[in-house]
């Protein structure tokens, strides 16, 4: 009998019964002829979790040659994992299973692959592992991994999480997102039902309702309890990001070798259209007024309307970060995240290195976004007064604390509390919303002053580019989509200006009048 390694080798039987019925086997007087009989595997696997013993046993091998080929092969798997227990229970499973089914015995490399990736050994890797997985190997910030998990746990896992990666389809995918919007659908229609009840169930005239309406009102009020509560439906944008999610789980699969095909890659989705900033004109201002409603989810200021916010902004702490911001771009995690040691005011430049982003509600520090958004900014000298007379008050602020012997945090940051220790990125949202509500501007978001910057670079004479600069977009095209329109409002009053460089001999006050052509 020739052996391995380990405890097992290759036997011969037959299925030869004796006179009681009862297999022969190595007792078989036959067994010596070389054409008698059948050649058998044994080799002893990992224990299992437990620690119960377990043989991989095959028969029905004609040659020994082939038999002796099946059990290289399971010595060299177990070779994978002579050091790790853990991988040789895993490996334990999976050739018990390849027993059971009759399977074909993998070879060596493809097991090495599969442990590497950390899914079944046996090829059925679902969905839900596949996620887990990818996750566990994301170098990505904090932040777009909580985003990547989000999706995962609300849409991805509960929908397509029981299939296997190898036979994932893009009717499976495509199923998936129809759901989704299935689901939106539906609570769109529930939420507006429920703006209805509440209507109903709302006395508006004041004072006490007469007794009629007190029961009537009741009623109203006993059905909105029953309705489902307000609920935020999955918007086309989200759905873009759900099915980007999906695209590089899958890639990762591809890159281990689990699958060869992207069934997220060919899903049909409802385009989302990336909002147009507009600017708030007189006609306008006057329509919100009158309707409350926004023209568009990014409203611009005019230059003359943001001076106004920055006069009412003028005195308060957080007055130069709504500057910065307002000025030259910044958004909110860049600016909150500003430290003065990227700041140099001999050049007047500002360098975006570190943000503060909300990752649920702690506030982190992070690299920026995107490596083109970790640039330099150039700035205006008006900036540089207001950051250096910033500057100077918080030293002041220091001094005294330290003084008194008081606590202070030395984070280096241009926005810090009176005590020197981070802002958090919310408090100047809730600031911007503060002093807004002091005056009678239209509405804005504090997102949207930085959309204003690129209305600032149009007023100035620049172009599209110029904005691409000015926001560090990674194309020109994210600034067009966003943009475009806006910098279109500016072109009659640059056209005029256009025209008004041409010098000429007579003005046309003086110029006689074009008759019109007669009948």
């Amino acid at each position: 009998m020739a052996t391995s390694r380990r405890a097992g080798g290759i036997s011969k039987r037959c299925e030869c019964r004796g006179p009681d019925g009862r297999l022969l086997g190595t007792a078989c007087p036959k067994l010596p002829k070389k054409a008698h009989g059948a050649h058998a595997v044994r080799q002893e696997l990992p224990p299992t979790a437990d620690g119960k013993r377990r043989t991989f046993r095959r028969t029905g091998y004609a040659m020994v040659k082939d038999a002796q080929k099946d059990l290289t092969r399971l010595g060299a798997i177990l070779d994978l994992v002579e050091d790790d227990v853990d991988g040789a229970v895993r490996v334990g499973d999976l050739l018990a299973s390849v027993m059971r089914e009759r399977a074909p015995i993998p070879e060596a490399a493809e097991v090495r692959r599969r442990l590497g990736v950390g899914v079944d050994l046996d090829g059925k890797m679902t969905m839900s592992q596949l996620f887990e997985s990818w996750l566990g190997s994301k170098k990505t910030r904090q932040t777009t991994t909580n985003g990547y998990r989000s999706h995962i746990r609300v849409h991805l896992d509960p929908g397509v999480g029981h299939y296997r990666v190898d036979r994932f389809g893009v009717g499976q995918a495509q199923q998936l997102f129809d759901e989704i919007a299935d689901r939106a659908d539906v609570i769109r229609a529930e939420n507006a039902a429920r703006r209805e009840q509440v209507e109903r169930a709302k006395w508006a005239k004041g004072g006490r309702p007469p007794a009629a309406e007190r029961e009537r009102l009741a009623e109203e009020r006993a059905k909105l309890a029953k309705m489902p509560p307000f609920r935020k439906a999955t918007g086309p944008a989200t759905v873009q990001s759900i099915r980007r999610t999906l695209r590089i789980a899958l890639n990762y699969a591809i890159s281990k070798q689990v699958t060869t095909f992207n069934a997220a890659k060919h899903v049909e989705l409802q385009p989302a259209a990336r909002p147009k900033g507009m600017l708030w004109t007189d006609e306008r201002v006057a329509r919100w007024r009158e309707t409350g409603k926004r023209p568009s989810p990014v409203m611009v200021w005019t230059p003359a309307q943001l001076g106004q916010f920055l006069d009412a902004a003028e005195g308060h702490q957080f007055y130069p970060f709504f500057h910065l911001v307002a000025y030259h771009g910044f958004r909110r995690g860049e600016a909150a995240g500003q430290d003065w040691e990227n700041i140099s005011f001999e050049r007047r430049t500002v360098t975006v290195a570190k943000e503060l982003v909300v990752d649920g509600w702690t506030a982190i520090e992070t690299d920026p976004k995107t490596a083109g958004s970790a640039g330099t900014v150039k700035v205006d000298a008006g900036t540089v007064e207001v950051l250096l007379a910033h500057k100077e008050r918080q030293e002041q602020e220091r001094a005294a604390r330290l003084a008194a012997e008081k606590s202070w945090t030395d984070t280096g940051k241009v926005f810090a509390k009176e005590d020197g220790s981070w802002v958090h990125p919310e408090t100047f949202s809730d600031t911007f919303r503060e002093i807004l509500a002091s005056t009678e501007l239209p509405p804005i978001n504090l997102r949207d002053l930085r959309h204003g910057a690129a209305a600032l670079v149009k007023a100035g004479g620049g172009d599209l580019h110029d904005a691409k600069v000015k926001l560090r977009h990674s194309t020109i095209v994210l600034t067009s989509d966003t943009y475009m329109e806006l910098f279109e409002e500016y072109e009659d009053e640059l056209t005029e200006r256009a025209a008004a460089v041409v010098p000429r001999a007579r003005k046309a006050a003086e110029q006689p009048p074009v008759k019109a052509p007669e009948e």
